[in-house]
C-alpha cells in the first residue's frame, strides 16, 4: 500500500514538473551513440521495393518485400521471388527443419517448407493472430510478437499515436498446437531474439527499450533502456551480441504531441495519416509534411543535425546489451527506416525500408 501510495504521488510530481514518463525531452545520441555517415556509405546489396525481415534460410539470404519473400544472390546482386502470397507480409523467421515461418498482415501466419510445410496458424488455443510483427524458433516451439491487439501491423503509428500497449509475445508449440502467452499489455513488441539463459529478449518499440521475458514467462525487466528512437527487429551477433534496428527517432515535438490528447483527436480525424505529426520510414517527398524550423533547407541543403522524423539506425549490442557502436544515416541521409538486420559470414546485412536498399556492412569488432 505504501509503494502505491509512493508512486502515485511520484506520478503527480512527475506530471507536474515534466519529468520522468511525462517530460518530453529525448536521450541524446553520444558515445556509442554518435552520429556518423556509416549507413549512408555502406555497399548496397541490392535496391528493392520496401524490403524488410531480413532472415537466413539454409544458408541464403532471404527477406520480405511487400507481399513476396525473395531470395538475394549475392554474387548477381539480384533477387529472385520464392513465395507471394495474398497479403503483405510482416514477420519472418528461418525454422531449425529448413523452413521459414511467415507471419502476414491479415493476421495469419503460415509455414512454409520443412515437415510442417503448409501449416496454417491463425487461431491455437487463446491464441488469436492479429498482428504478428516478430516470430522466433526456438526448438519445435514458434515465438510470435503480436504488435497491438485489434489493428494491423501497418497500422503502427496510429497505434503510437493513441499511446497503445496491447501487445503480447505468445509461445506456440507446433507439435501439439497449444500456445501460451508469455507477456502481454507491451508496447508494441516487433524484434525477438534467444538470450543465452533461454530467455526471450523483446524490443518494446513505444516504450524505446529492450526486455527480457523468463524462459516460462513474464517479463525478468529491461535491459536496454532510454533509447533515441523506437526499436524494431533483433538478430544475433557471431561476436555474443546482437544487432538492433531502430526503425525511426524520437524528437522532443512527437513526445509533446503524445502528451496532446485534443490535438491529437483532431489530427487523427483530419489529417491523412502520411502528414501527422508522427516518426515514419521516410520523410521529404512532400511539402505537406510537417516540419519543424530547423528541418528547413537554406541554399539546398537540409543540415545532417535537423530535426527529422525519419533517421536511419543500427544498433550494435555486446553479449551483456551494453550498447557497443552505432551505424547511422542522419537527417540528409535518405537510407532511412532501419527496420531489420543479419549478419553472416562476416558481414551484416540490413534493411533500409524507407530507402528501398538493402546494405552491407563489415561485421568486425568495432574500433570505436
Amino acid at each position: 500500500m505504501a509503494s502505491f501510495v509512493a508512486r502515485a504521488v511520484g506520478g503527480m510530481f512527475d506530471a507536474w514538473l515534466g519529468r520522468g514518463a511525462y517530460a518530453v525531452t529525448v536521450p541524446p545520441m553520444d558515445g556509442p551513440l554518435m552520429p556518423n555517415n556509416d549507413l549512408e556509405e555502406a555497399a548496397v546489396a541490392l535496391a528493392a521495393e520496401a524490403p524488410d525481415n531480413l532472415v537466413v534460410v539454409n544458408g541464403a539470404l532471404r527477406f520480405s518485400s511487400g507481399s513476396d519473400v525473395r531470395e538475394l544472390d549475392l554474387r548477381q546482386a539480384t533477387a529472385r521471388t520464392v513465395a507471394r502470397y495474398q497479403a503483405p507480409v510482416s514477420a519472418l523467421a528461418a525454422l531449425p527443419d529448413g523452413g521459414m515461418a511467415v507471419g502476414l498482415t491479415g493476421g495469419e501466419i503460415l509455414l512454409s517448407g520443412g515437415k510442417r510445410d503448409g501449416t496454417v496458424i491463425a487461431e491455437w488455443g487463446d491464441y488469436r493472430g492479429v498482428c504478428p510483427t516478430a516470430l522466433l524458433a526456438v526448438g519445435d516451439a514458434l515465438i510470435v510478437a503480436q504488435g497491438a491487439a485489434g489493428r494491423g501491423p501497418d497500422d503502427w503509428c496510429r497505434d503510437l499515436i493513441e499511446r497503445g500497449a496491447s501487445g503480447s509475445v505468445w509461445r506456440l508449440e507446433l507439435g501439439s498446437r497449444s500456445a501460451t502467452c508469455l507477456a502481454s499489455g507491451l508496447a508494441f513488441p516487433s524484434g525477438l531474439a534467444l538470450h543465452r539463459d533461454g530467455g526471450i529478449l523483446v524490443s518494446e518499440s513505444w516504450r524505446h527499450r529492450v526486455i527480457k521475458l523468463a524462459p516460462q514467462g513474464g517479463i525478468a525487466g529491461a535491459v536496454v533502456e532510454h533509447l533515441p528512437g523506437y526499436p524494431s527487429r533483433l538478430a544475433p551477433s557471431a561476436l555474443g551480441g546482437y544487432w538492433l534496428a531502430v526503425f525511426a527517432p524520437r524528437s522532443s515535438l512527437i513526445e509533446f504531441v503524445l502528451r496532446e490528447p485534443e490535438f491529437k483527436r483532431r489530427m487523427i480525424a483530419e489529417i491523412p495519416t502520411e502528414y501527422w505529426v508522427a516518426p515514419s520510414l521516410t520523410s521529404g517527398a512532400s511539402f505537406l509534411e510537417p516540419m519543424q524550423s530547423g528541418g528547413i533547407k537554406t541554399m539546398g541543403i537540409r543540415k545532417p543535425w535537423a530535426p527529422t522524423r525519419s533517421y536511419g539506425l543500427l544498433v550494435r549490442l555486446d553479449a551483456g546489451l551494453s550498447i557497443l557502436a552505432s551505424h547511422h544515416s542522419r537527417a540528409d541521409g535518405r537510407r532511412h527506416g532501419v527496420t531489420s538486420a543479419v549478419e553472416q559470414e562476416g558481414t551484416v546485412y540490413a534493411t533500409s525500408k524507407g530507402g528501398g536498399l538493402v546494405l552491407s556492412l563489415p561485421a568486425s569488432e568495432p574500433s570505436r
